[in-house]
């Protein structure tokens, strides 16, 4: 399953797609497959043309990572139509520098809970700051358009579910704590899922490789 990527005004270059299997085990070759399947997402419903995919890792150099890492980032290099750009670490998860981030289920989860679990705690030390003094109430009270702007970007109820790819079918993966408004959206993207025709694509050009466990 996957985070699609976003953009706004003040993150041009979006977050990107995060592209973990909804397994924790994983093969090498189910990485490569996460990559094309990824990658035609974005083309698809983003509109990302020749998107970037980087291999979640800890380090940047080639012969960093795991069993599972080393022998997977040999097959993305040689997998054809894959714009396979090397090892990502995961502070650079918002730095723009891929389209496509390629983990297993395991990784992938731990990654975005603890993403999740760090701006919590910055919001909530942010707040017990400006609440200590009057000038920082002050501060926050002039600051409270900015920060409001800010809380919306990071709503996870603008930006709807994660697509289940691999399926012959379009399923979009809600958060367990989803409301009226988010399942709104997550309607609307798998509207655009449908029609720009993702489970075909990923289908055609599945077949045109031999991709092995």
């Amino acid at each position: 399953m996957c985070a699609t990527r976003r953009r706004n005004a003040s993150f041009p270059q979006g977050l990107p797609a995060r592209y973990c299997g909804a397994n924790t085990d994983c093969k090498p070759g189910y990485l490569v497959q996460f990559a094309l399947m990824g990658a035609a997402y974005l083309e698809a419903v983003e509109g990302v043309k020749n998107p970037r995919v980087g291999l979640l890792c800890n380090g940047t150099e080639e012969e960093k990572g795991n069993s599972l890492a080393k022998e997977a980032h040999q097959r993305l290099k040689a997998t054809e139509g894959v714009n396979f750009i090397g090892n990502v670490e995961a502070r650079d998860l918002t730095s723009g520098a891929v389209d496509v981030l390629v983990c297993d289920g395991f990784d992938g989860n731990v990654m975005l809970k603890t993403t999740e679990g760090v701006a919590k705690w910055i919001a909530t030390m942010l707040k017990r700051s400006l609440m200590e003094s009057t000038r920082g109430k002050l501060a926050g009270l002039i600051g409270k358009p900015a920060f409001n702007s800010l809380k919306k970007r990071l709503d996870y109820t603008e930006y709807g579910g994660a697509p289940l790819l691999g399926i012959n079918g379009g399923i979009i993966k809600g958060h367990g704590s989803s409301d009226a408004k988010s399942v709104k959206v997550c309607l609307l993207q798998a509207t655009r899922l449908v029609r720009g025709g993702v489970t075909e694509k990923i289908g055609a050009f599945a077949e045109t490789l031999n991709i092995e466990d």
